[in-house]
């Protein structure tokens, strides 16, 4: 684990790398963009393609110096760990495959982690990988982009001061269409490599966006799964990993619930949806209106909460950066992971940070819904 002493901890830029992302990623940019925006880091080193050459040009293109633009992640990671000024932590923007070896590989050296989801390809090497974060007490932040919303903070404050009661109903979807066709073989490199388990996992649209519904559920209830009855399908001919997942939720304590997502709904754009009822009100929110949170107590007109106006929770406030009527979007969201990451970096309290439970929360769930559709649907506990 690196030994360097910083004295300026407390008002440097944080120094980030990053392995995949290179030119042409979607994820990589928003990543760099969301890690700019506040003005807490920089980016100088990465390992940004598997091939040295696009990794080279990614690199210029960034304006990272040649001598800290790597050919392979565990390079980086030696290199880096023993520079004066390496970097404090890796941004992880590749495959799912290659998320737990090359997080491993930065923990050994006693880097801090910022990881796309899903953590791992099982639940077993992400138990793993979370004990060695643990014992060498580093930060590990893991990407769930929705919960740095404004409105989703707030729905999750609203939730926790008791204003639903008793909650009893908690429903989530997330469609898109993208998939509907098979661009897995027409050139279409994000999907090639999302629809192949070896790269992906065992799970297609149930990885994919099946965990950030998961997820935003149980980050706004506050609730944990019991069980679940699920069913995966694969509608596109020829595909080999789901495209489609629904399933029904038993919670802790008696909640019931249900999951749909699903990458073949044709129309359908980034549509990520949560309805949370409970005995005193209800809460819906629309990710592609993410400005808005309509909040509806019993035998009452439904309200409409937009970000910036009364009454805000001390969380939807903290998460703004523009006055109302100044639209925020995915990348302040994202944005504000990093600010999330910064402050516990910094030494602050980031309890909102979405980090190793939710990613091992992620897996267990991939898990049971992998067996209990192996079991035609079967109820599985998690």
């Amino acid at each position: 684990m690196s030994k360097r002493k910083d004295s300026h901890r407390a008002t440097r830029r944080i120094r980030l790398g990053m392995v995949g992302g290179g030119d042409g990623s979607f994820i990589g940019a928003a990543h760099r963009i969301a890690a700019r925006l506040d003005d807490q880091f920089e980016l100088v080193a990465g390992a940004l393609s598997s091939t040295p050459e696009r990794a080279r040009a990614s690199a210029a293109k960034l304006h990272i110096a040649p001598d800290r633009s790597y050919a392979d992640f565990a390079a980086m990671a030696t290199a880096e760990a023993q520079r004066e000024d390496g970097i404090d932590a890796v941004v992880i923007a590749t495959p799912n495959h290659l998320h737990v070896p090359v997080a491993r590989t930065f923990v050994e050296h006693g880097i801090h982690v910022i990881c796309d989801k899903p953590l791992a390809t099982s639940l077993a090497e992400a138990q793993a990988l979370a004990q060695a974060v643990r014992e060498r007490g580093l930060l590990f932040l893991l990407t769930h982009t929705y919960a740095g919303y404004p409105m989703v903070r707030q729905a999750r404050d609203l939730v926790a001061a008791g204003e639903l009661g008793e909650l009893r109903i908690v429903q989530v979807e997330y469609a898109q269409d993208w998939l509907g066709e098979p661009v897995e073989l027409q050139g279409n490199k994000q999907a090639e490599w999302r629809a192949d388990p070896k790269r992906a996992g065992p799970a297609g649209a149930l990885g994919d966006i099946g965990t950030h519904a998961y997820q935003l559920a149980r980050y706004v209830s506050g609730l944990s799964v019991q069980e679940l009855s699920a069913e995966l399908s694969t509608f596109v001919p020829g595909r080999v990993l789901d495209d489609h997942v629904q399933a029904m939720l038993r919670f802790h304590g008696g909640a019931r619930g249900m999951l749909w997502a699903s990458q073949v709904a044709s129309g359908a754009c980034n549509a990520l949806r949560l309805r949370v009822y409970g005995t005193r009100a209800s809460l819906h929110f629309d990710q592609e209106q993410p400005e808005q949170l309509w909040f509806a107590p019993l035998g009452e007109p439904a309200r409409l909460l937009r970000r910036g106006m009364a009454p805000q929770s001390t969380a939807q406030a903290a998460a703004s950066r523009i006055p109302a009527g100044h639209p925020e979007g995915y990348f302040e969201a994202f944005a504000e992971l990093y600010r999330d990451f910064a402050r516990a970096w910094r030494g602050g309290e980031s309890p909102a940070m979405p980090g190793l439970q939710d990613g091992l929360d992620g897996m267990a769930f991939i898990e049971a819904v992998l067996s209990s559709h192996q079991q035609n649907a079967r109820w599985v506990r998690l």
